[in-house]
C-alpha cells in the first residue's frame, strides 16, 4: 500500500488488538509517525554503524534500508549539450520558459533544497522568481515526470527518481539526470513492532534488509542506506529530508511550496 495506507492500518491493527505486523517498512516521515505512536520496539544491531548516518534516527526504533534520491533530469534530444544548464540561475534564461517541471507536491524537497541557499528567504525568493519568469509545470508523482522528460513534454525536471532516471537511461531513453544543487533524499526503512508475534524472525529479516538485502536493492537500481557495503554514487551531494521535523511542518511547507511556485 502507499505510505499513507501503511501508516493509517498499522495503527489501526495495533490499537484494535490485531497484531498481523511483525515488520512495517515504509518512508521515513510515516515510519517517525510510527515511533510517535508508539508501535516500534527499538533496536540495536552492529551493523547500524554502517548505515548512512542520517537514516539512523537516535531513538533507532527504526533505520533506513535505501534511499529515495530526487535528482533533476532533462531529455537529451530536446536540450544540446552546449545549453544544459549547470545552477539553479541558469533556468532563469528565458529559453527555459514552459520547459520546466515540478512534482505537484514536493514539499519535502522545497523545504530540504531550500537548505543549500545562503537564507531560507533567498530560496524561496528564487522558485518564486523562477515560476514568475518561465513557469513551473506541476504534475503529480515523479515517475510521471520522468516519462514526460522521454517523451519530450517537459524537456527539463527537477524532481525525479534518481534510480528511475538511470534505469531509463540505461534502456536506451533520451534522458540524463542533472546535478544543479543537492540532490534530495528521503529515507525508506523499517522498524520492528513491539507486538510481533514473531519478534526472532522480525529481528532477522530486518538485519537481513540491511545486508545481503541491500545487494539486491542496488541490482535493482535502488540506492542502499548501507555504504560500508554499497558506496553511495560517486560525486553524489546528498541532503537528507528530516523525516520529523517534516512531520512537525509539513502545513507550514504545503502553504509555503504552493505560494512559492503556484
Amino acid at each position: 500500500g502507499s505510505s499513507e495506507d501503511v501508516l493509517r492500518r498499522a495503527v489501526t491493527e495495533i490499537k484494535a488488538g490485531r497484531y498481523d505486523a511483525d515488520i512495517i517498512e515504509t518512508n521515513g516521515p510515516e515510519l517517525e509517525a510510527l515511533h510517535r505512536e508508539k508501535v516500534f520496539e527499538p533496536v540495536n544491531s552492529a551493523t547500524m554503524a554502517d548505515i548512512f548516518p542520517q537514516a539512523v534516527p537516535a531513538h533507532k526504533e527504526w533505520v533506513g534500508s535505501r534511499l529515495n534520491i530526487i535528482t533533476a533530469s532533462y531529455n537529451t534530444q530536446l536540450v544540446s549539450d552546449a545549453d544544459v544548464p549547470k545552477s539553479w540561475d541558469d533556468l532563469l534564461d528565458p529559453k527555459w520558459s514552459g520547459k520546466i517541471g515540478l512534482e505537484a507536491e514536493a514539499y519535502d524537497w522545497l523545504a530540504t533544497i531550500d537548505q543549500s541557499f545562503p537564507s531560507e528567504q533567498q530560496g524561496l525568493d528564487f522558485f518564486q522568481k523562477l515560476a514568475k519568469t518561465n513557469g513551473i509545470s506541476l504534475r503529480k508523482g515523479h515517475t510521471l515526470l520522468t516519462n514526460l522528460v522521454v517523451s519530450g513534454e517537459v524537456p527539463v525536471s527537477l524532481t525525479n527518481y534518481l534510480y528511475k532516471v538511470d534505469q531509463m537511461n540505461k534502456d536506451g531513453a533520451p534522458i540524463q539526470k542533472l546535478q544543479l544543487g543537492p540532490s534530495v533524499a528521503r529515507v525508506n526503512g523499517l522498524g520492528v513492532a513491539k507486538t510481533a508475534t514473531h519478534p526472532a524472525a522480525a529481528l532477522l529479516f530486518q538485519e537481513f534488509t540491511l545486508t545481503d538485502g541491500q545487494k539486491i536493492l542496488a541490482d535493482r537500481g535502488f540506492t542502499p542506506a548501507n555504504v560500508k557495503l554499497v558506496p553511495l554514487p560517486e560525486g553524489l551531494n546528498v541532503q537528507v529530508v528530516d523525516g520529523a521535523k517534516m512531520l512537525d511542518q509539513l502545513a507550514k511547507w504545503r502553504d509555503t511550496f504552493n505560494a512559492t511556485v503556484k
